[in-house]
């Protein structure tokens, strides 16, 4: 069963706490897709997300590498697609590794990719006004269930 839940996020202080609950709960091999228009805050909830994974690096866009790594008890992977030129690129470049390692992948712009994602991840749209609209069926509607 999918499970969803609205978040509204007016103040960045808003996007901060709901990207650190999520990160506390993500485990190695989860996937969090990140859609919304260009500014929306998908590298801030990234960014978010990466401390409340206790991840202590700054978190940049990876808008112009694809990928960023960022080392911690559980590392994460931070992918960017907006610039990706060429979807079937994701098979040569080894992304399984990534989705299905020891790492939380975050990929930002995730529509780009679809059909290159696991079956099961944790799904978020963020629209212009800071909604943010998680779904997750699994142990992502789990995880989903645990947010407030």
């Amino acid at each position: 069963m999918s499970i969803a839940k609205v978040f509204k996020c007016p103040k960045l202080s808003d996007t901060r706490a709901l990207g650190e609950q999520i990160g506390a709960l993500l485990n190695k091999g989860d996937v969090v897709a990140l859609n919304g228009e260009l500014g929306a805050g998908k590298t801030t909830l990234t960014q978010a997300i990466a401390k409340g994974m206790g991840i202590d690096d700054v978190v940049t866009s990876a808008t112009f590498s694809l990928i960023n790594e960022y080392d911690g008890d559980v590392p994460l992977y931070h992918f960017d697609t907006y610039r990706l030129d060429n979807v079937e690129a994701m098979a040569y470049m080894g992304f399984d590794e990534y989705f299905y390692g020891d790492g939380v992948c975050v990929v930002e712009w995730a529509e780009t990719i679809r059909d290159f994602l696991p079956e099961a991840y944790l799904d978020i749209e963020i629209d212009g006004d800071h909604t943010f609209t998680i779904k997750g069926s699994g142990h992502y509607g789990d995880l989903v269930e645990r947010l407030c």
